[in-house]
């Protein structure tokens, strides 16, 4: 690393499981750039993982955090120490390519309207699939249900180069993404109360309610070992996942969207909890569940996203909306069976 100004810091939020952080600062350590520090957010690990860092990358800036803040404390934790003028959040079960970070930053450095950009994320298991976690580049619908390309709910695809082209996208994968740090700060970070899960879109939401673009450079390509942190079909998963995209809907859209669209949100909600009984399978359905009462009973977490979201706004609903499907994905992979991004985007 070398002792010029820094111009990117990388910020990896660590809890337990060295061996995957292992191949993470592995891959590091090849890329194409000098000027640039590691931050590690341990939070609160019960396993070796701190004296392991500490002995075999002394040079790393490790902070110790005293509990488990999730990803979104986390990263803001590591934003608090960044020396670099990017910054770089990353899951630690990746594994990047050489020239990633490089590509990112040409693609960031060649817009200064550019906040945001994402690499294209493939699965470490099968190289020739699109990952879960980001796709190469998310979208949503006006429901606050996200998308990818390359990825609808559960479905991936196979990486045939379909999705090669630089795209502006509504959210960048909070697998890796980079982001300017002085925007970071300015729109408040990432929001603590989300915890894990889409709290990187509603962060990319925020900086595009500020008049910045958030972008997907599938030149850059990152592989993700999708899963290990977080079971796939765990009931936190699945709750996280729902909490936190009502949360963003009834924080971030205006008086008359949030009751107008939000009112349709829940109706799709309870017609998941029958389909997910109907198909017997409860761990979802109570997931969905907790995350309606987390709503009904939390209504002070969302008078003050609400009102930090405001504090930043520059763009209406309807400029923001530009962005988003208009017609629910919800219905088009459920009822018409669309199971490709390209698909969603054609009906």
């Amino acid at each position: 690393m070398s002792d010029n100004k820094l111009n990117v810091s990388i910020i990896i939020p660590h809890w337990n499981n060295v061996d995957i952080l292992s191949d993470c600062l592995e891959s590091i350590s090849s890329i194409k750039l000098s000027n640039f520090e590691i931050i590690i957010v341990d939070n609160a690990s019960s396993d070796n993982s701190v004296d392991w860092i500490k002995s075999n990358y002394p040079k790393v800036n490790l902070i110790e955090n005293d509990k488990n803040y999730g990803y979104a404390g986390g990263c803001n934790i590591g934003a608090k120490h960044a020396e670099g003028d990017k910054l770089i959040f990353l899951n630690n079960d990746t594994v990047l390519d050489p020239d990633c970070i490089s590509h990112m930053l040409k693609s960031m450095n060649a817009n200064p309207n550019m906040a945001v950009v994402q690499p294209k994320v493939l699965n470490y298991f099968d190289k020739t699939l699109f990952d879960y976690a980001g796709g190469a580049g998310g979208h949503m619908d006006i429901y606050c249900f996200p998308i990818a390309r390359g990825r609808i709910f559960a479905k991936q695809e196979y990486d045939h180069g379909q999705y090669d082209n630089r795209e502006k996208c509504f959210w960048a994968s909070g697998t890796c993404l980079m982001i300017r740090k002085e925007l970071f700060h300015k729109a408040g970070g990432f929001d603590d109360a989300f915890f894990a899960h889409m709290e990187e879109i509603d962060l990319c939401w925020k900086v595009q309610s500020m008049g910045y673009e958030v972008w997907a450079e599938p030149k850059a390509v990152i592989h993700h070992k999708n899963g290990l942190t977080l079971p796939m079909y765990s009931h936190k998963k699945y709750y996280l996942n729902h909490r936190n995209s009502l949360l963003m809907l009834f924080g971030n859209y205006s008086f008359k969207n949030m009751f107008l669209i939000g009112s349709l949100r829940i109706f799709l909600e309870i017609l998941a909890i029958f389909y997910s009984l109907l198909i017997f399978d409860w761990k979802h359905a109570s997931a969905i569940i907790r995350a309606l009462f987390w709503v009904l009973f939390h209504p002070h977490a969302i008078i003050k996203k609400r009102r930090a979201f405001n504090k930043i706004r520059k763009k209406k609903d309807s400029e923001i909306m530009k962005g988003m499907f208009k017609s629910s994905i919800v219905l088009k992979y459920y009822i018409l069976r669309i199971k490709t991004y390209s698909g969603i985007l054609s009906k």
